[in-house]
């Protein structure tokens, strides 16, 4: 429990925070590394040079500030980290190494500002942040372990086969090197993986793409131009290879409702609704299934959706292609749209609206959402990487982005 006195020094000193947060992070993150150069496997670098994660950490410490005595309206945002978290897993030996560079950063940005007693009331509130994440991860690490085919931190697998799904997409299943169960997972969620490249080790999070109660994993990866993870996997990694697999994760997952459920995917970001394609088929509940994708070439599970179209009434499916080729037909052309949304959504109110792709495609079906009157409790996200805001949202989500 951080102490009143605490508190008021925060309150006060929180303005000048907010101001330089990210002058904060950002010199956290090289002091860090530098000094304990173990760590850098837990982060991704892709996400540090674009900045993204300076900024969702600088959002989050500034929106756990705000919050000291009201913590519960945070409550979505920490489910978030505490799931990305055991997926990499973060142990309770890290949180130290956080804490002091994170202070040491403090001091660097305020100099003579960063007196010792804010910095005290700082590293108390830390503290507190540090003791909630460290027993909700491990309660999460406890039940993985206890699930039948649980396992707790890392677990070898084998790679069974690869797919190439799209011009860009492959799909990777992943089987017990043990021979024993895989543990169930919720239709949506994610695993960690752990590579060696170059001597680097790397952990990364991937959606799982298959439905849950089979006996692998499947993982389904689009190469990067930039991504050393990915082309590692599309080229290097050859079936028979080995690689460690952290247990399912992730609060992105299909809710059982019989409501009409609206999954809009862009890209890759296609990968869970494949997962929860089919669970939500078989309770029977209408699903609309809308994709967009560059084209045809770069259109991934498109056969397998048809193939499901064609056997169960409840399904209805919409493609829309934003650079279609000359042989691509049947299909909506451009970018999302309003117009292309609302013939689908009869029942606003009644409506679970799903989505996930790049930036740029999930503020558009943000703003959809909001102007075709979707109650803010049925639309649901997640980013691939660190926690974003997105321009048209107002959920309490949000209070760690904005």
């Amino acid at each position: 429990m951080v102490s009143q006195k605490s508190k008021d020094i925060i309150a006060a000193t929180l303005p000048a925070v907010r101001e330089n947060a990210m002058k904060i992070t950002s010199t956290f993150y090289p002091l860090m590394f530098e000094r304990y150069p173990q760590v850098k496997a837990y982060f991704n670098e892709n996400h540090q040079r674009k900045g993204t994660q300076r900024q969702a950490l600088a959002n989050a410490v500034v929106a756990y500030a705000a919050n000291l005595d009201q913590l519960e309206v945070l409550g979505d945002a920490v489910s978030l980290i505490v799931h990305k978290h055991t997926s990499l897993t973060i142990l309770p030996e890290h949180y130290p190494i956080v804490g002091e560079c994170l202070l040491e950063a403090i001091a660097i940005v305020f100099g003579d500002a960063a007196t010792e007693e804010v910095l005290s009331a700082w590293g108390e509130a830390y503290q507190q942040l540090a003791d909630i994440l460290i027993n909700a991860e491990e309660a999460v690490y406890q039940a993985n372990e206890q699930k039948e085919g649980g396992w707790r931190g890392e677990r070898e697998f084998v790679l069974l086969r690869k797919e190439k799904e799209s011009e860009v997409i492959t799909s990777f299943y992943f089987e017990p090197a043990d021979g024993g169960p895989v543990a169930d997972f919720k239709p949506g969620q994610y695993i960690g993986i752990t590579l060696t490249i170059d001597g680097q080790e790397i952990r990364r999070n991937y959606s799982l793409s298959n439905s849950p109660g089979e006996s692998y994993y499947r993982l389904s990866v689009k190469r990067e131009n930039d991504g050393k993870v990915s082309a590692f996997l599309h080229d290097k990694l050859n079936e028979g290879d080995a690689i460690k697999l952290t247990a399912p994760a992730g609060d992105f997952v299909l809710e059982q409702s019989q409501r009409p459920l609206l999954l809009l995917t862009g890209g890759v970001g296609i990968t869970p609704a494949i997962s929860m394609l089919k669970p939500a088929l078989q309770s029977g509940r209408p699903v609309q299934f809308f994709h967009c994708a560059m084209n045809g070439g770069h259109h991934a599970f498109k056969q397998q959706v048809d193939d499901l179209a064609d056997q169960h009434d409840n399904l209805s499916v919409t493609y829309c292609y934003s650079d279609p080729s000359a042989n691509d037909s049947g299909h909506l052309t451009g970018f999302i749209e309003q117009e292309m949304i609302a013939p689908l959504v009869r029942k606003p109110a009644e409506t679970d609206f799903y989505f996930l792709g790049p930036k740029p495609f999930m503020e558009s079906c943000h703003r959809i959402a909001k102007d075709l009157g979707i109650p803010d409790e049925r639309v649901r996200f997640e980013f691939f990487g660190p926690l974003q805001s997105l321009d048209t949202s107002n959920s309490v989500d949000d209070k760690l982005t904005a």
